[in-house]
């Protein structure tokens, strides 16, 4: 083959390629994408220019009363991505639960008859983070009860 003919193959394929392919999330603040995910960015303070990935998120319901998965691409790095959220999410009404910082970093906070989960990774090359926050509504369920002497286990 020519080499004038490969590079028109090769660049066409490459104009191909790229025209199909697909973004891994949508910029918090554009508007496109799912409606669901949208009121999730009017009705949560997220991290400037955070990124939502749909392929991987899950969200049911809308406005105050969604539950599921966002996951969310950031520009920050995972320290700074969480004193963002362990700054900004109490004067929101949530509590924090329990805080875990380290490679994976965990906050867990409650709010009414919700909880919400989010776990930061390191994102990759850039710098950036992962941040995976999960709402769920809080357990209605009563607490076991305590064990009594018989429910006890045997220890030998």
């Amino acid at each position: 083959m020519k080499p004038v003919a490969l590079k028109s193959l090769l660049l066409s394929t490459f104009i191909l390629l790229t025209g199909c392919a697909t973004t891994s999330g949508n910029s918090a603040g554009t508007g496109s994408g799912n409606g669901a995910m949208n009121d999730l960015i009017v009705n949560s303070q997220l991290p400037a220019g955070a990124k939502i990935n749909h392929s991987q998120s899950l969200i049911m319901g809308s406005g105050e009363n969604w539950v599921g998965r966002v996951v969310l691409e950031l520009d920050q790095n995972p320290n700074a991505a969480y004193n963002f959220f362990l700054e900004q999410y109490p004067p929101q009404g949530w509590t924090l639960v329990s805080a875990v910082r380290g490679k994976t970093s965990l906050l867990v906070f409650t709010k009414a008859d919700r909880s919400a989960t989010v776990e930061l990774n390191e994102g990759g090359v850039m710098g950036g983070s992962q941040a995976t926050l999960t709402v769920t509504p809080k357990s209605t369920l009563p607490p076991p009860p305590a064990p009594t002497p018989s429910t006890q286990p045997v220890r030998r």
